[in-house]
């Protein structure tokens, strides 16, 4: 069975750029392979844009380009109703907001930021439980 998710924007600069070989590279593998059904928002998207073409980084504009525009096309967009809950970080409720209302796993790696909620999983957390369910993660 395939899974929902939403990517948090931390995942993706570690999965991609950052760590090669890492868990949150082969989540974003699983989601390029159409294992994962990946969901986002047209915020979620435009944070995206903005982190990734950070300066600091200095990554290749035009993998960026290819890298993103691929992702958008293989996932679906969906534009939740704001949720009421407090968040230290206002940036994050676009990916929880995404996540909870099209029933999705959130995966990100700063799991401390979002409450408490079973479908807010770290990259090692949600590749157990694949690996638990007999999904296929290779």
């Amino acid at each position: 069975m395939i899974k929902k998710v939403v990517i948090d924007t931390n995942v993706l600069v570690s999965a991609a750029f950052l760590h090669p070989g890492s868990k949150p590279s082969k989540i974003l593998e699983l989601a390029l392979s159409n294992k994962l059904e990946v969901y986002f928002s047209y915020a979620i998207t435009a944070e995206y844009k903005t982190v990734l073409y950070r300066p600091k980084f200095k990554f290749n504009p035009e993998t960026l380009d290819l890298w993103l525009e691929c992702l958008t096309e293989k996932g679906h967009v969906f534009n939740p109703v704001s949720s009421t809950i407090t968040f230290t970080d206002e940036s994050d409720r676009k990916f929880y907001d995404t996540a909870k209302a099209c029933g999705a796993y959130l995966i990100t790696g700063n799991i401390k930021h979002y409450p408490d909620e079973t479908f807010i999983l770290t990259p090692t957390q949600f590749l157990a439980l694949l690996e638990k369910n007999n999904n296929e993660v290779t």
